[in-house]
């Protein structure tokens, strides 16, 4: 017997609160690289919403490598907040391509050069710099360097006829770990969460989402605008809950937690526990897992 409750709330926005993950701790599930995986190194704003300090360096992934946007500071101020993030996350960044966007920093060949072999030492590639100085285009361009960069094209999502299951033309990653306090991670396609979300802890999906553990923090499937996208966890009790445009703030349960899925259907939330004994929803697709028979005690 399915438990339902719908509600619908405008659209209004939610603090995004960034932190810095392990690369151990990402694993993508498509073959393919991943075009945007958005691991955003910097803090914008604390648990309450409040603004912070603009950081000098911020880190957003692109269709090909890793783009990183300076803020306001003397170039000086900004390599060394740049190194000083390498130094905490380089295993993080370990074998990545970096475009540089130095905003209108005059940087000489010297500058470049030793920018990038420093880069080069700490197993990354320097393949672009993105200047509105002609100086410093100008310089890039006599060290082999791109100076543009070209914008990814929107991934249409579609399911298959035959079995609306199965998920086509993007990729997914799964995170093997507990995502704590001041966390954010952000991913184009599915994002699947071994372990739980805490309060104060972010996630957002073009795709679905599912938690195998306690989803108590911030959750935005469908982030691209896909409607059909779903949230799927073990204990449903997030503090913000979004799919697509669409915001639904879960009040404070009581009870036993069970596991359940949420989607969209006519534009209200539906939340569905999981049929222990049926590997199917209402709507035939199947689910990822089953809850396991008790066993009598004897």
């Amino acid at each position: 017997m399915k438990n339902t409750r719908t509600q619908t709330m405008p659209l209004s926005l939610i603090p995004c609160i960034s932190s810095r993950p392990r690369t151990e701790d990402l694993i993508t599930l498509d073959p393919r690289p991943v075009p945007h995986l958005h691991a955003i190194m910097n803090t914008t704003t604390d648990q309450r919403g409040q603004e912070l300090t603009a950081p000098k360096v911020q880190f957003k992934g692109i269709r090909d490598g890793i783009l990183v946007t300076f803020g306001e500071g003397t170039w000086p101020e900004l390599r060394e907040a740049l190194f000083q993030l390498l130094e905490e996350q380089g295993e993080f960044l370990r074998g990545a391509r970096l475009a540089l966007d130095v905003g209108s920093n005059i940087l000489r060949a010297a500058e470049l050069g030793s920018l990038r072999d420093t880069l080069s030492d700490r197993g990354m590639g320097l393949w672009a710099v993105l200047s509105s100085s002609p100086t410093t285009e100008s310089t890039a361009q006599t060290l082999g360097l791109a100076t543009r960069i070209s914008k990814p094209k929107p991934q249409e999502r579609t399911r298959p006829t035959n079995d609306p299951s199965i998920q086509g033309g993007e990729g997914g990653i799964l995170v093997r770990r507990t995502i704590r306090s001041g966390f954010s991670l952000h991913h184009p396609g599915h994002i699947i969460v071994i372990g739980d979300v805490n309060p104060g802890a972010e996630i957002t999906a073009g795709g679905d989402v599912i938690v195998w553990g306690r989803l108590r923090g911030t959750v935005h499937a469908g982030a691209e605008g896909d409607e059909n996208c779903v949230v799927c966890a073990l204990d449903m009790s997030p503090t913000h809950l979004r799919i697509s445009g669409h915001i639904y703030t879960v009040p404070q349960r009581r009870g036993k937690p069970m596991p359940e899925t949420v989607r969209l259907q006519g534009g209200q939330f539906v939340f569905e526990q999981w049929n222990p004994k049926s590997k199917e929803l209402s709507d035939g697709s199947k689910t990822l897992w089953m809850k396991p028979k008790n066993k009598k005690s004897t």
